[in-house]
């Protein structure tokens, strides 16, 4: 085969496929995507693969569109178990949050106009009052993410000081994201204490010269370590802060504002309890553990929270308005205590154990015998509460006979329409309902069925 045996740029423009598509898309993309396959091609000749037909690269160039018209990201159905699924955007948002997203989108808002004095106002004045309902704390301040919240506290007050962590928190998150890595890229300089193991007040206090800027607490949140261990508490850091004028900075990472105990979990640090234990500066995700959009939370000091406000990073990582209102209405949640009837990640945490074995039967019943119920664990996920699992019941698939077996099914369910996200455990496609939505329900079951290669019901 020879590289003129290649259909023509107008060859495959005239086919029927392509000119099928005429009228939904610009003439220039189509021609730039025929081009575009026309030259993948012109590669795999030259390595001794056959050329395509004409027919064959329009339909590769109708593949693509169909792709491109899409919205992305898709919406998916979470049958995996893990509450806050970080490779599925986290947490789910309530329908208020929703609402006011929405609202804010649709036309103009009083994003930075305050309407009582008649001029510019702050973004941050839509938030402050809830987040000092709900922590305690005098000032907050909300950013894009808590990284970036981290980034500008240490930017704003520790940029050509010392900041002492321990050996044991100088943690790695999700995405290779490393604690030491913000400190050198704020400006700061890291200085470590203890060992991986145990770190005590003492080894933050003889560390202190009058070039330290901080003192750092990093809250473990995606793994625990146990054993022969012990870490500083936020109040003996407090108090050697207070006694050297330096400020204590907690990262708690899930943004959990509940008492996890009362949920059959581990205890996960709350802000307002570190406030409460004298913390200088607090930050948190918006989007884990507090159920809300992405978003970074820095509450404390009013001195500290206007340094970070007036740092040249704030306007460069400040939260976009409708973020803001997602965030807003969250808030509004907890400080009407309505969050666990409302904010999905807690509905689905507090979910009985009775519920979930009736929703799992019933979706034995109508998958057929290929489905069997069985015990499980659900994962809190999105580097929070590590370790800590849920009781559930879940739905396994018997994938025996199948075309590609389980993982031929469990490619089939995320080729769906919606697409469906399970697990495989051994040999068998596992769902869990805790995780779908009663209104996923009927779209899940359909596609099950078709993935095991069943009829219709």
């Amino acid at each position: 085969m020879e590289l003129r045996d290649l259909p023509s740029v107008d060859s495959v423009l005239t086919s029927r496929t392509i000119r099928g598509l005429a009228e939904g898309y610009s003439r220039d993309l189509v021609v730039n995507l025929v081009r575009e396959r026309i030259e993948e091609a012109r590669g795999s000749v030259r390595s001794g693969g056959p050329p395509p037909t004409a027919d064959e690269v329009a339909d590769s160039v109708a593949v693509s569109l169909t792709h491109l018209d899409r919205v992305y990201p898709r919406p998916v159905i979470n049958a995996t178990g893990v509450i806050v699924h970080t490779n599925l955007g986290r947490a789910p948002l309530s329908l208020e949050s929703l609402d006011g997203m929405l609202q804010a989108s649709e036309g103009y808002t009083d994003l930075e106009l305050d309407l009582e004095a008649g001029k510019r106002g702050s973004r941050q004045a839509h938030v402050a009052p809830l987040l000092k309902q709900l922590t305690g704390a005098e000032a907050s301040l909300v950013v894009n993410n808590n990284a970036a919240a981290m980034l500008l506290g240490l930017s704003a007050l520790a940029r050509g000081k010392e900041v002492i962590v321990s050996r044991g928190e100088e943690v790695e998150i999700g995405g290779g994201f490393r604690i030491p890595d913000v400190l050198l890229q704020s400006g700061a300089n890291l200085v470590e204490v203890g060992t991986t193991n145990r770190t005590y007040a003492e080894d933050y206090r003889a560390a202190i010269t009058e070039n330290t800027g901080g003192l750092l607490k990093v809250h473990a949140s995606n793994f625990r370590v146990d054993g022969f261990v012990h870490a500083a508490s936020v109040r003996e850091l407090a108090d050697i802060g207070d006694r050297h004028e330096i400020p204590v900075l907690h990262d708690v990472g899930s943004g959990c504002v509940l008492d996890t105990r009362e949920f059959r979990l581990a205890h996960e640090p709350t802000p307002q309890d570190s406030i409460a234990e004298g913390a200088s500066l607090v930050f948190f995700s918006g989007d884990k553990l507090l159920g809300g959009p992405q978003s970074g939370i820095v509450v404390g000091k009013p001195d500290l929270i206007r340094k970070l406000e007036s740092h040249p990073l704030a306007r460069a990582l400040r939260i976009d308005k409708v973020s803001l209102a997602g965030l807003a209405a969250t808030l509004l949640h907890y400080v009407k205590g309505e969050a666990i009837a409302k904010i999905p990640i807690w509905r689905m945490i507090n979910t009985s154990v009775g519920e979930l074995e009736d929703r799992a039967y019933h979706w034995q019943t109508i998958i057929g015998s290929r489905a069997a119920v069985e015990e499980g664990r659900s994962t809190i996920g999105g580097g929070s509460l590590p370790g800590e699992t849920l009781e559930t019941w879940v739905v396994s698939l018997d994938c025996e006979g199948v075309e590609g077996k389980s993982q031929g099914v469990i490619k089939r369910l995320r080729d769906n329409s919606t697409p469906i996200i399970g697990r495989i455990e051994g040999d068998q496609v596992v769902l869990d309902p805790r995780t779908v939505f009663l209104e996923e329900e009927d779209t899940l079951l359909r596609a099950v069925r078709e993935a095991l290669e069943l009829p219709r019901y």
